[in-house]
């Protein structure tokens, strides 16, 4: 295993992200605490440190059996939980990323994952009605109080996490470090936009889905009929997933995976953690049995060829649309664009 920096900051978090939307049984197909200490010790045993929950996962059983497992060894984990998802749906306080419900959402997760603080809070969706000022100076508090190290934002437009940041940098308040997106070889979109906007502005991004699903586990494919009972997804997205060009895409996984003796799903995460060039990615892996997260760890061991990278990249390419391939931009430098070395990352280069 090995780590990346989060962020503009000097935490170092391990190339794979443990996810624990699967710790618990409460919503019927979880895992048990038992089961979850195995799947978290086979984490561990491969120089995983970074684990994800949230105060909604499994309506808190993730936080607090997650809690009770790393109590021990507290200090090893980089620990990261999120708010702003509603707790109690006929109250329009208990949701929401303002600052009531952040200090109350806190605390409540404090007491279940056994500790005083976290290292990385995440803002699970925008909240509409929330200013961002608001919402980056109650952050800002939380962080100077101890309680959370880092911020992040999850499931949010490019351009609020950039006018966040750049209030955050503005007023000397604490900037969002991670960026948690969906993204996989079938759900490219963050592609157009919040990619390059993660990379420019050096924010760590943590990727959910990775394998779309279980699309891209190797039981789907135009040529094979996945096993009966055979469960689609997390997300409301999810069930739309099983379309003739996302079949395509997990042929495309299926021929590499049996060509270098690797599962599909290895060759899906090995696909992500190649893809630094967009940004520095993340990806967050969760399983329900031990034998399925060491599996998807066997990710960091295969190497795809630039071939093969080719041939999966091609399979789910997405047209990037305007203004990303507009090609007015070209007039902007003439004749000049091929000898300007310029040192920055740049957001727009197809089709220059």
């Amino acid at each position: 295993m090995r780590y990346k920096l989060l962020g503009r900051t000097g935490l170092r978090v391990s190339e794979l992200c443990l996810g624990t939307m699967t710790f618990g049984e409460d919503w019927g197909w979880g895992a048990p605490k038992h089961e979850c200490a195995r799947i978290l010790d086979a984490y561990a045993a491969a120089g995983g440190n970074f684990l994800d929950t949230s105060n909604r996962y499994t309506d808190g059983s993730s936080e607090t059996i997650l809690g009770e497992l790393i109590e021990p060894d507290r200090e090893r984990w980089v620990l990261a939980t999120k708010y702003s998802l509603n707790t109690r749906p006929d109250d329009p306080n208990a949701g929401g990323s303002h600052r009531k419900n952040l200090v109350q959402a806190l605390e409540a997760s404090l007491r279940r994952l056994r500790t005083d603080y976290v290292d990385l809070l995440w803002v699970h969706v925008w909240d509409v009605f929330t200013p961002v000022e608001e919402l980056m100076r109650a952050l800002d508090d939380v962080v100077r109080s101890g309680k959370a190290l880092y911020v992040g934002i999850s499931d949010t437009p490019a351009w609020i996490v950039a006018q966040a940041n750049t209030l955050a940098e503005l007023r000397g308040w604490t900037p969002f470090a991670g960026l948690q997106v969906p993204y996989n070889l079938v759900e490219r979109s963050v592609e157009r936009d919040l990619l390059p906007m993660a990379r420019s502005l050096d924010v760590t991004v943590t990727t959910w889905e990775p394998l779309a699903g279980g699309l891209l586990t190797g039981r789907f494919g135009s040529d094979r009929e996945p096993p009966s009972g055979t469960r689609i997804g997390t997300t409301a997205y999810a069930e739309r997933l099983v379309t003739d060009r996302n079949l395509a895409i997990a042929d495309a996984v299926n021929a590499v995976a049996a060509e270098r003796d690797a599962s599909p799903a290895q060759v899906a995460i090995a696909w992500l953690l190649a893809q630094q060039d967009r940004a520095v990615i993340v990806p967050i892996v969760g399983s329900r049995r031990r034998e399925q997260i060491e599996d998807s760890l066997g990710a960091v061991d295969v190497a795809l060829s630039r071939e093969e990278l080719d041939r999966l990249d091609a399979a789910g390419a997405i047209q990037l649309g305007f203004p990303h391939d507009f090609p007015g931009r070209a007039m902007a430098y003439g004749d000049t664009y091929a000898r300007i070395d310029g040192h920055r990352p740049q957001a727009w280069t197809d089709g220059l």
